[in-house]
């Protein structure tokens, strides 16, 4: 049995039973004690700790950071010595109604499995799923996600990709679909912004705190999306992010929608684990193809030549796959009407019998090539030639030249 000798005593900060608000006998309250502890693990863990995970799925996380603290671990998989030491060594200082308070004084919110507006479909990252997760921004992230698609691709895009992505998203939030995206520059900013310029509803899942602004350059651009839409983060306040960090913040973002669309994506784009964790989480993969000529575009057009993705070219496509069966179908693509196609069968076989050139040809091989009776090809002759389409010359008859 593992023993922490400095192990703070009850009701000291890092004991996982912070002061919190009081029940009628006096104490915490089951529930405050559960998302104060679970507040303290997003202090003490990185997003994703499948270890952490599987602990939760056995214990109260109140009940894992006591645990912790004292160093009284029952045996569990991938939790040894080294890594308790390394949680152990974050425990000091750490002061979960602070962290509370500084999420509240941004407008946010830390929710919890359990709670009413968590979104189960993150239940689907099994021991990988989030501790809890810190929101801001207005309206309830389990109804918002229901009806969502991201929107994803290169940091460092090409006019091309901006533009689809902003049309798309446009579209998108027109047809009542909020557009989760990373908030990061490139394809991730375009999307926010065509969901915004329509008055549309977006999420952006950061890889840092909900009140840190990354990149700075989209500091105004995240102060829109959580005025108008949420931002969501694995991470508490303050905290800044990695390279590894985003990583994992895509497979939140994977989990959360009901489809990913990939617009622009080299092969080695941090874009694609996106697309691959939806595709293992048995969600829509969706890709848009570009300028074979483009590195930014080689690794979406490698995605859908696996099969791995979709080819989509606008939103009611997206939305066909990913919305409800015979309501968000695409409309059916064709080109133009044209006269011909409005001719009666028999009249089109003639039509088509007729040959173009100066000579011509006779009704008897117009009819036997068209399948009529030489009357009845006869006829159809003079009707084709009140239409303009042919004309004849002695005993024999020419198509007429037209565009259609």
């Amino acid at each position: 049995m593992l023993r922490n000798p400095q192990a703070p005593r009850a009701g000291e900060p890092g004991t996982g039973a912070p002061p919190g608000p009081a029940t009628a006998s006096g104490g915490t309250s089951a529930a405050d004690a559960e998302r104060l502890a679970r507040v303290l693990l997003t202090r003490l863990t990185e997003p994703g700790d499948a270890v952490v995970g599987r602990w939760l799925g056995q214990l109260p996380a109140a009940d894992v950071v006591r645990a912790i603290r004292a160093g009284a671990v029952p045996e569990h998989p991938g939790l040894d010595a080294a890594r308790l030491a390394a949680y152990q060594a974050r425990l000091p200082g750490l002061d979960p109604v602070d962290d509370l308070n500084r999420v509240r004084a941004v407008g946010g919110r830390f929710i919890i499995p359990g709670d009413t507006e968590w979104p189960s479909q993150l239940d689907d990252l099994g021991d990988g799923r989030p501790i809890g997760l810190w929101t801001a921004g207005t309206g309830s992230l389990r109804l918002l996600a229901l009806r969502s698609v991201a929107v994803v691709g290169s940091r460092a895009c090409t006019a091309y990709g901006a533009h689809v992505a902003g049309e798309l998203s446009a579209q998108l939030a027109e047809r009542g679909w909020v557009v989760v995206s990373g908030a990061a520059y490139g394809i991730d900013a375009a999307a926010h912004r065509g969901a915004l310029a329509v008055g549309g509803m977006t999420i952006g899942v950061l890889a840092c705190g909900v009140d840190v602004a990354y990149p700075k350059g989209n500091t105004e651009l995240i102060r829109r999306i959580g005025a108008q839409g949420l931002l969501v983060s694995e991470l508490p306040p303050g905290e800044h992010p990695n390279r590894f960090r985003f990583v994992l913040r895509n497979r939140v973002i994977a989990a959360l929608t009901r489809g990913t669309v990939v617009v622009e994506a080299a092969v080695r784009s941090g874009a694609l684990s996106t697309a691959r964790r939806a595709r293992d989480l048995n969600r829509h993969t969706m890709g848009v193809a570009g300028p074979v000529t483009s590195e930014l575009s080689a690794g979406v057009h490698a995605l859908i030549r696996s099969g791995s993705a979709t080819l989509v070219t606008d939103a009611a496509e997206i939305t066909e796959l990913i919305g409800a069966i015979g309501d968000d179908l695409a409309p059916e693509r064709s080109g133009p009407v044209l006269p011909r196609d409005l001719l009666e069968p028999g009249v089109a076989r003639v039509l088509e019998a007729v040959p173009a050139t100066a000579d011509g040809a006779p009704v008897e091989r117009l009819a036997r090539l068209s399948g009529l009776p030489p009357d009845e090809a006869l006829q159809r002759l003079y009707e084709l030639s009140a239409l303009g389409y042919v004309e004849r010359h002695g005993a024999h008859w020419r198509a007429v030249r037209r565009r259609n």
